[in-house]
């Protein structure tokens, strides 16, 4: 999933208003803001294989230490540990650990049988990105309640609030819209601009969020 992961993220600031929602989307996009890092350090694997299913051309060889769901458990018990302690709010560490663990419930929708459960285990997924139609509607869907949610959760203090947030989501939407067409031209670029990107969304939604706030 893409899009489908920031939906989640921007539903849970509902059940975590303090915490900033570019944290709730690290959380949620967890396994894949370390996956990058990993396949350039050559820990873990992918390839360009176009056909391989209709909506992606990628092939995830082995990412067992990103999207494994023991790792992600255990990834997502640190991460909402570390974010109790700054907040200091034991309830928060329920709302990321569940974002860091919905990430590998949410790729097993999707992906082909190449989820892993463990560093070893057989693979499952089941196989919606076999569908575009299927994806797209279960995403879209996904996407545009979550942005509901946080719109209703949230007020925003300014213009900024309310014109950056609605840039975001039009943003992300023609960045689903892309995926569509042709495939990356290499691992490194797939990669670089992986990194890169999330960069660039973590950054742009923290600017957008401090210029909202929570409904009480």
């Amino acid at each position: 999933m893409f899009i489908g992961h920031f939906a989640v993220g921007f539903a849970a600031k509902r059940a975590a208003p303090r915490l900033s929602l570019a944290v709730l989307f690290a959380a949620a996009q967890f396994a894949d803001l370390l996956w990058p890092v990993l396949v350039a350090l050559g820990i873990e694997q992918v390839r360009i294989q176009p056909g391989i299913t209709a909506f992606t051309p990628l092939d995830f060889i082995s990412y067992p230490y990103s999207h494994s769901l023991l790792l992600l458990c255990v990834w997502g018990a640190v991460f909402g540990a570390i974010c109790a302690a700054v907040v200091r709010d034991r309830r928060v560490w329920f709302v990321v650990f569940a974002l860091v663990v919905s990430h590998w419930v949410l790729d097993w929708i999707t992906h082909r049988p190449d989820m892993p459960l463990y560093p070893g285990s057989a693979k499952v997924g089941l196989g919606l990105w076999n569908s575009i139609p299927g994806t797209i509607v279960v995403e879209v869907a996904m996407f545009i309640l979550g942005v509901w949610i946080y719109a209703r959760s949230t007020r925003a203090r300014d213009r900024l609030g309310t014109r950056a947030f609605a840039a975001f989501v039009g943003f992300l939407l023609a960045a689903y819209a892309a995926n569509l067409g042709p495939p990356p031209p290499s691992v490194a670029a797939l990669v670089w601009v992986g990194i890169a990107g999330a960069a660039v969304f973590l950054l742009w939604t923290w600017w957008f969020d401090r210029h909202r706030n929570p409904v009480t």
